[in-house]
């Protein structure tokens, strides 16, 4: 077991529940990103871009800073050389993938930061089985990719 990316996991989490109750506390803000984007995008709410603004900027100014720093930006599917983000099925299947999470997050009126961070740290019902939802989606998904289909890592 790599200690340091358990640490580095740690540390994320960690700082995803400061930033989330942080939101929580000073605007009485639920941080869920699909709905902080989607509203963003699509409503344009006056006075009230700023803090969206500054929180998706935040998400992604961390990773930036480490890569920026010489850490790189991880490691997936086992190769060195690969970096997050590197679509694994191709460009085509990685845009209808999240075409499909954004029409999800839609229909289940949040993601997995808003249901499955903030939702049940407020034992939020509706969360829950949003959640469980997430989660038998994605273990239905990688069975049959991993083992009816034969591809993925």
């Amino acid at each position: 077991m790599d200690i340091t990316a358990s640490l580095h996991g740690l540390i994320g989490g960690i700082l995803i529940g400061l930033s989330a109750t942080w939101l929580m506390i000073t605007l009485g803000r639920i941080a869920g990103v699909s709905g902080i984007i989607g509203t963003l995008v699509t409503v344009r709410p006056k006075g009230d871009s700023a803090w969206r603004l500054a929180f998706l900027l935040g998400l992604v100014s961390g990773p930036l800073a480490l890569a920026l720093d010489g850490g790189g930006l991880g490691n997936v599917l086992g190769r060195p050389e690969a970096v997050i983000g590197e679509p694994a099925g191709g460009v085509a299947l990685m845009l209808v993938a999240g075409l499909l999470v954004g029409v999800g997050t839609g229909i289940g009126s949040g993601c997995t930061s808003g249901h499955g961070v903030c939702g049940l740290a407020r034992l939020s019902p509706r969360s829950m089985v949003a959640t469980l939802t997430f989660l038998v989606a994605a273990i239905v998904t990688v069975f049959v990719v991993r083992h009816l289909i034969g591809g993925g890592a």
